[in-house]
């Protein structure tokens, strides 16, 4: 159960990277680019390594970031893109990601575990 969220989320990521990809770089279907095949391995490999564990918040108001700048960026510039038409193209996944969201920064706000690994990222 507490794993389905990160699962989810991973869903998600690369829903928003297909319709992306579809749109700018003219794929069809499963297939993407390489840049973009790159970058979803990429936010793949974040979201199952995140030194949050099973506490995974939704990247979006993570404290720590974890995404080199030119990643954070390029995500950025997707999930923008994408965000208009997720609501339209996959409904349930738009809702199930807002409601990670909230659960997420509620989790952050009562959850000292997750406080503590953050104080002491900071103070490293």
């Amino acid at each position: 159960m507490l794993k389905k969220h990160i699962r989810q989320e991973k869903k998600t990521i690369s829903k928003m990277i297909r319709i992306y990809c579809h749109a700018k770089h003219k794929t069809k279907g499963n297939i993407l680019c390489e840049d973009c095949k790159q970058l979803e391995k990429y936010t793949w490999k974040k979201t199952d390594n995140c030194i949050f564990g099973y506490l995974k918040p939704a990247c979006s108001s993570c404290p720590v970031h974890c995404y080199s700048n030119e990643k954070r960026k390029k995500i950025k510039e997707i999930m923008q893109f994408s965000g208009k038409r997720m609501i339209f193209l996959h409904p349930w996944d738009t809702i199930l990601h807002f409601i990670n969201l909230y659960r997420t920064k509620q989790l952050l706000k009562r959850n000292t575990r997750v406080m503590e690994i953050v104080s002491k990222l900071k103070n490293s």
